[in-house]
């Protein structure tokens, strides 16, 4: 199996004026701005719009909702992090023996869904996770898998491998008040139980 390529996060937009793409960025810098400095949940369409310099319709028009707007916030944050997955420095990126880029995998994708947890929350079923990035995680997950010999039936171990790193879980566990650390340590332990990787005993 070869490594997977990056794949789009939404069903690709037509193709826009230069003004229109210039008017998409603006308002998508505003959006990732106001999220980190106030948090997801108090975003709105009116501040948006106030701080990118456009009106208000501008914004509906290019996002349709507050969800969709926030979709393309979070879809932007994995378009970052698939590129580290594919060309980033070892462990995460190429370079590192399957076993490390798996664990370095599961760590980054933990941190990431509890950083982007209102996010992903605020994005409803616009973009929760899409479809494109949730495939690219899949994808990455059973390479990764194969190149370790995994026997199995190798797509279904890995969404098993994947489903306690979403945040329906990882929202299950923080009410039980485990810190990021134990919720790591566990996801380790139940992916070694299901791989058995090369030279097991001799690893922490």
């Amino acid at each position: 199996m070869s490594e997977p390529r990056l794949l789009p996060l939404l069903d690709a937009p037509p193709p826009e004026r230069r003004d229109a793409a210039r008017n998409r960025e603006r308002l998508l810098d505003a959006a990732k701005e106001l999220v980190e400095r106030d948090g997801a949940h108090a975003v709105t369409m009116d501040a948006v719009a106030t701080a990118a310099g456009v009106g208000k319709g501008t914004l509906f028009r290019r996002f349709e909702s507050r969800e969709g707007l926030m979709a393309a916030v979070l879809n932007h944050s994995e378009t970052e992090w698939q590129a580290q997955v594919m060309s980033g420095p070892p462990p995460l990126g190429p370079g590192a023996e399957p076993w490390d880029r798996l664990l370095a995998f599961g760590r980054t994708r933990l941190e990431t869904t509890l950083l982007h947890a209102e996010l992903i929350r605020e994005a409803g079923r616009s973009g929760a996770r899409a479809a494109g990035a949730y495939s690219f995680t899949v994808t990455h997950v059973r390479y990764l898998l194969s190149q370790l010999r995994v026997t199995g039936d190798i797509p279904l171990l890995a969404v098993a491998v994947l489903a306690p790193l979403e945040l329906p879980i990882l929202e299950q566990v923080s009410l039980d008040g485990f810190p990021v650390d134990r919720i790591y340590d566990g996801w380790v332990d139940l992916v070694r139980r299901v791989i058995r990787p090369p030279g097991d005993a001799a690893r922490t």
